[in-house]
């Protein structure tokens, strides 16, 4: 990507990204258990998790769900909602296999193409059970296919105050690829499946909501616009109520992919 990771990447974001984001919805997760035959049993990985949005709705298919993440924030968001049988712990992928074990199931949810990603797939190949996956979601949970949201304006006012170039922590954030095919093949994985499904939920959001969803984005984080923050939510705030004076939106929620590899 031309970039290096550094630990301000989601600064600040993450209880904006538990916010205001789309929740997985819950064909996903019964996609996921229907696929892989998910009993209670066995252990979860989720790589880069975040404030826990998938390792939460996962994790009372297994006996233990861990999720990792580098960002402080995230780790304490997830652990302050996290069900009984799940632990958050703060570190970087790179630094797998740590002490972890074996799982039956590893996932990258929205993680990957922040990664290195050739060195963690090899990783945590070996970190599989026999007859575990490792499953690759993509989604895009901060905005929906279709609503109200004026997105396209949002954009150019991060924009006007951070440039051209979309910010990642101290750096730009450069070409994003998405499609990991080759990545996974190159380490061994065959891919098993790939299910498209979840969209077509309608969400009500308030202005709120909106202004979260736009903290949540890592080339918008709070810490970017140093003293001019409030400047700028004055004007996002602004732009969102001559959109909608109720400050009430509507967004219909994409489908979330799931590419399941053994």
């Amino acid at each position: 990507m031309g970039w290096e990771w550094d630990e301000t990447l989601y600064a600040g974001s993450a209880a904006y990204y538990a916010r205001g984001r789309f929740a997985y919805p819950p064909e996903a997760i019964d996609a996921l258990r229907d696929a892989l035959g998910l009993d209670g049993a066995g252990r979860l990985l989720d790589v880069g998790c975040g404030p826990g949005s998938l390792t939460i709705p996962l994790a009372p298919h297994f006996a233990e769900a861990v999720g990792i993440d580098a960002d402080a924030g995230m780790i304490e968001e997830a652990a302050r909602n996290a069900p009984a049988n799940a632990r958050f712990r703060r570190m970087r992928a790179e630094e797998l296999p740590a002490d972890l074990g074996t799982f039956r199931l590893v996932t990258f949810a929205q993680s990957f193409h922040w990664l290195q990603r050739e060195r963690v797939a090899r990783t945590v190949r070996g970190m599989l059970e026999p007859g575990g996956a490792v499953v690759h979601v993509g989604a895009t949970t901060h905005q929906g296919e279709t609503g109200d949201v004026p997105h396209e304006e949002i954009d150019a006012l991060v924009e006007s105050y951070l440039g051209p170039e979309r910010r990642a922590g101290r750096g730009l954030r450069g070409e994003v690829t998405w499609d990991d095919f080759d990545v996974f093949a190159a380490a061994g994985f065959r891919r098993e499946a790939l299910i498209e499904t979840g969209g077509g939920h309608v969400h009500e959001r308030s202005e709120d909501d909106v202004v979260a969803s736009v903290y949540s984005l890592s080339y918008a984080a709070p810490h970017l616009f140093g003293e001019r923050l409030p400047d700028f939510e004055r004007d996002l705030r602004a732009l969102l109520r001559r959109s909608s004076p109720s400050g009430r939106f509507t967004e219909t929620q994409r489908e979330v992919g799931l590419a399941i590899w053994r």
